[in-house]
């Protein structure tokens, strides 16, 4: 075997080291809408832990796991579903050729997230739930949709903002089931209803720049660029990260209620902890579908179907918790409209990509 030879058999080893393990990597839209209705589902579902843990733990001691749980599910799927497939790159090998631009991109994802995670909850603390969730959340899933969208224009525009008025309309008749509900109580404050608009815009642009980070062909990887798998992970990173800075901050001069300790936190329960940390994973599971699901589906629409996820936390609501229990008659009506209006609004976002 001669030298030239030699070379090739050499670089042919090579890339069969580098490619023998890949990810997992949707093929079909209709898988795509499936993973995407699973975000929905965790998006809107991972709050009830926080409502499973004492009544006395705090949110800001419960999101320490809370960040904590986000970090280890996005490891737990770079190490499995990222680093087994038939396409793309595998997770440490993506990791380990990712330029600083990509990097940077999917870490001040996660800082925007966060910020905006942590203004929302402070938000539905001082105003409530009738006004956090509506303002911030339809704002988020507007612009959230529209900045997508530019970036990466996939789908039927009529049939894609159509869907989303429709959803934004049904997030509205819920803010307006829980005033029914709650027509005692005292006046709107101003400064929740500041934060939930400062966190609609901040939450509707994370994604974007989580996408940014990454190849968009998913079976081609592009130098320097991420994977999936690898961007919720450093996605995550920065969450964590950043959690030091913005928690410790807010435990310090918390918008509503006393001050907080670390020491407060060391004294949690098994149970206190174990929900933030499931939390967190729950979330996570919602995030990576989402962004796996963007490869088929485009980033516009895997967005606009997981931040439906309010009226699944609505859903929760009604049927678990019983908040409506008590509520006023009419507002049962305003609640089937607000689930009419949002199927509708689900078919017409699920409809847009082969339009």
């Amino acid at each position: 075997m001669d030298s030239k030879q030699i070379l090739v058999r050499i670089q042919d080893d090579s890339l069969i080291t580098q490619y023998s393990c890949l990810m997992f990597i949707i093929e079909t839209y209709s898988l795509a809408v499936i993973f995407c209705i699973i975000t929905m589902l965790c998006w809107g579902s991972w709050a009830n832990t926080q409502k499973l843990a004492s009544s006395s733990w705090r949110f800001e001691l419960f999101y320490w796991d809370y960040a904590l749980g986000i970090l280890i599910m996005s490891f737990i799927f770079a190490v499995t579903l990222g680093s087994n497939g038939e396409g793309g790159r595998s997770f440490f090998t993506d990791l380990a050729q990712a330029n600083r631009s990509a990097v940077g991109f999917a870490l001040f994802g996660g800082i925007v997230f966060n910020l905006a995670n942590i203004l929302l909850v402070a938000a539905i603390s001082i105003a409530g739930m009738s006004v956090a969730f509506p303002v911030g959340i339809g704002i988020a899933l507007a612009l959230g949709v529209i900045v997508n969208y530019i970036g990466n224009p996939v789908g039927n525009s009529l049939l894609l903002f159509g869907g989303v008025a429709l959803i934004i309309i049904a997030i509205l008749l819920n803010a307006s089931a829980y005033k029914k509900a709650n027509k005692g109580a005292s006046a709107v404050s101003s400064k929740g209803l500041i934060l939930s608009v400062i966190s609609g815009c901040l939450m509707g642009l994370f994604y974007k720049f989580v996408a940014a980070s990454m190849f968009t062909d998913f079976q081609v990887p592009d130098a320097g660029k991420l994977s999936p798998y690898t961007a919720v992970f450093l996605f995550s990173v920065g969450i964590f990260l950043s959690n030091l800075i913005f928690n410790t901050i807010i435990m310090r001069k918390p918008f509503v209620g006393s001050a907080v300790s670390f020491s407060d936190y060391l004294h949690g329960s098994f149970k206190n902890h174990f929900m933030g940390i499931l939390g967190g994973m729950i979330w996570c599971v919602g995030m990576s579908f989402s962004i796996i699901a963007s490869g088929k589906a485009g980033p516009a629409i895997s967005y606009g179907l997981g931040q439906g996820a309010t009226i699944v936390a609505a859903l929760w609501g009604i049927y678990v918790w019983k908040e409506f229990k008590n509520a006023p008659p009419g507002t049962n009506r305003i609640l089937m409209l607000m689930l009419l209006l949002y199927g509708v609004g689900l078919a017409l976002i699920i409809l847009a990509r082969n339009a």
